[in-house]
């Protein structure tokens, strides 16, 4: 299973540039970025609440699990 995170997709939805939501939580640009891409490898929770605070929205609109992508045997 894979989490994918759908952060590109709420900060649309709001109309909020990531410079503006990285000023608000807290969080620099670059770990935001790296959290946007999919390259997290962790997310604190404090992190997670600070953006659904800033964002007006649930964890669960930020996260959702994908099935692995499943490699045919050579």
């Amino acid at each position: 299973m894979k989490i994918v995170v759908n952060l590109d997709v709420m900060l649309a939805k709001r109309k909020m540039s990531l410079t503006e939501l990285a000023d608000k939580v807290g969080v620099t640009m670059s770990n935001l970025s790296i959290l946007k891409n999919g390259k997290a490898k962790a997310v604190r929770f404090s992190t997670l609440a600070s953006l659904c605070e800033v964002l007006d929205c649930q964890p669960g609109d930020l996260l959702a699990a994908e099935p692995a992508e499943t490699q045919e045997p050579k």
